[in-house]
């Protein structure tokens, strides 16, 4: 029989997003560094304002998330009418696809960039067109070599995932300088914390009537798990995103824990000043075990082997140490592992394993 019901154009040319594992068979608690997730947990205040927020589970939240718009406008020195809050970025990198893209529109992207960019537009109905790299890094003129009458709107991750490289903002000048007035640029956050001295792109959001930025409680703040994230953007993006937000998007759970996680700034300012130490004596250790790095941003370094074949024995052989680390030869990296920075011992444990790994060769 003829199936009748069909779904929008585009939809079924997306291949389901993967996670990172959490689970390695055999053992019972495995050291998981596949995700980004923070290695301190979630700072204590904050699971006292969640606990106490679950009282309330009975009465619907609120719409307009003010409280925590302000938060963050006060943290980061920003106009509260101009932030949307939703369920984690995705949604907010969702909101803008649903509302700026369609059949007919292109949305450009890297080449290694975050995944869900490519399900974006083909969810909206919009062509998806990738700019390709250079040496692991978003190309700046490849992006503008690219951009059509067409294109609507271009997603860039800075700092980019998997890789952990970045851009400065003499480079993202030049590319905002670069998108015409049809089209949105895009500044993906979700690591814009661990990169030292970086915005997030709000200069070039308050400067400009084109260009967006998005930000997370998942990474830094430890909030995977309520999913929690925000936007930044000219008052008539916020607008229009907000017509088509869900009114009720946001849990009081949620919007409890976040607003006191962004107030946090001591168990902020801990984090950081962890990961940065830590991420270098990560990345310092695999250049002496022989194994290639880029110079990390982010709560993560993405390790080259010679081959996929090694680089798929060195994950085998993370796993039996009970280690579980990233794959990435969905995101073009066939001979790579991306790892997510952890607390001192887990860096050690990590080197540890390598170490026996190459020693084995």
């Amino acid at each position: 029989m003829t199936q009748a019901i069909r779904p929008q154009p585009g939809i079924m040319d997306i291949a389901l997003y993967q996670g990172g594992a959490s689970q390695i068979e055999g053992q019972t608690d495995p050291l998981k560094l596949s995700s980004n997730e923070n290695p301190f947990g979630t700072s204590a205040r904050t699971i006292a304002a969640v606990t106490e927020a679950a009282t309330g589970l009975h009465r619907y939240p609120p719409t307009d998330h003010m409280k925590l718009r302000q938060a963050i406008a006060e943290v980061h020195g920003l106009d509260a009418q101009r932030i949307i809050c939703g369920v984690g970025s995705d949604e907010i990198l969702t909101l803008l696809a649903m509302a700026f893209a369609g059949p007919g529109d292109e949305v450009l992207y890297t080449e290694h960039g975050f995944s869900l960019y490519r399900i974006f537009a083909l969810s909206a109905g919009a062509t998806p067109v990738v700019a390709p790299e250079k040496d692991r890094c978003v190309d700046v003129d490849a992006l503008i070599d690219r951009i059509s009458d067409a294109t609507r709107l271009i997603y860039i991750a800075n700092p980019a995932n998997p890789t952990g490289t970045a851009l400065d903002m003499d480079a993202l000048t030049h590319l905002a300088d670069a998108v015409p007035d049809h089209c949105l640029l895009v500044l993906d956050g979700a690591y814009a914390e661990f990169f030292h001295g970086y915005d997030g792109g709000a200069s070039l959001v308050e400067a400009r009537a084109n260009v967006v930025m998005t930000r997370t409680f998942s990474k830094l703040y430890g909030l995977g798990g309520l999913r929690v994230g925000w936007g930044y953007a000219p008052q008539n993006i916020i607008d229009v995103l907000n017509r088509i937000r869900g009114p009720f998007n946001m849990s009081s759970v949620a919007l409890a824990g976040a607003e006191t996680a962004v107030r946090d700034r001591a168990f902020v300012e801990t984090c950081l000043q962890e990961n940065a130490e830590q991420r270098a004596r990560l990345t310092g250790g695999l250049h002496q075990l022989g194994i290639a790095c880029d110079e990390s941003h982010a709560n993560f370094v993405m390790a080259r082997f010679a081959s996929e074949v090694e680089a798929l024995a060195a994950d085998a052989h993370l796993k039996a140490a009970g280690i579980l680390v990233r794959l990435v030869k969905g995101y073009g990296f066939p001979e790579a592992l991306r790892i997510t920075v952890g607390r001192a011992e887990d860096v050690t444990r990590v080197l540890e394993a390598l170490g026996s790994f190459k020693g084995a060769e």
